[in-house]
């Protein structure tokens, strides 16, 4: 049976908009300019998920080094900022440049509350990986019933 994700969805129709504007000559006025001209691109690229204490983020950061990152949460809400250094000049004629440098911010809203005090982060290879413990009050609690 398929599932549907409203906010998969919501996402979808707004990168419609978005283009629907781009197409009209319409830019957003806070669009991001990291990775242009391939500028409709989120950087980092992630992936979350959860289990019943935690919230795994796993963060796509080739070419950042990991000093050049902050991490922070407020709440439910996780930002990941940095800066990618520009790489070498090449000499000769450029063909194409796709590898963008320069400075970037994602923020997340994660599906529960984070205990701020409870939280690492590690970088390997390109990799970020976040680890964020639920808060107490977000954590499932089991409920014994009593017969009566």
């Amino acid at each position: 049976m398929a599932t549907w994700d409203v906010f998969k969805e919501l996402d979808s129709l707004r990168r419609e908009i978005d283009e629907a504007f781009r197409g009209a000559g319409y830019n957003r006025p806070f669009s991001p300019v990291f990775l242009s001209p391939v500028a409709t691109r989120r950087f980092p690229l992630v992936n979350f998920s959860e289990d019943e204490g935690s919230v795994y983020v796993e963060a796509l950061v080739p070419g950042v080094d990991p000093k050049d990152t902050d991490i922070s949460v407020l709440r439910n809400t996780l930002t990941i900022s940095g800066e990618r250094k520009p790489f070498a000049e090449v000499k000769g004629m450029i063909h194409r440049s796709e590898l963008g440098s320069g400075k970037f911010s994602r923020t997340l809203e994660l599906p529960v509350d984070i205990d701020p005090n409870n939280i690492t982060a590690s970088c390997k290879d390109g990799l970020m990986q976040i680890k964020l413990a639920k808060a107490e009050h977000a954590k499932p609690k089991k409920i014994d019933i009593k017969l009566s």
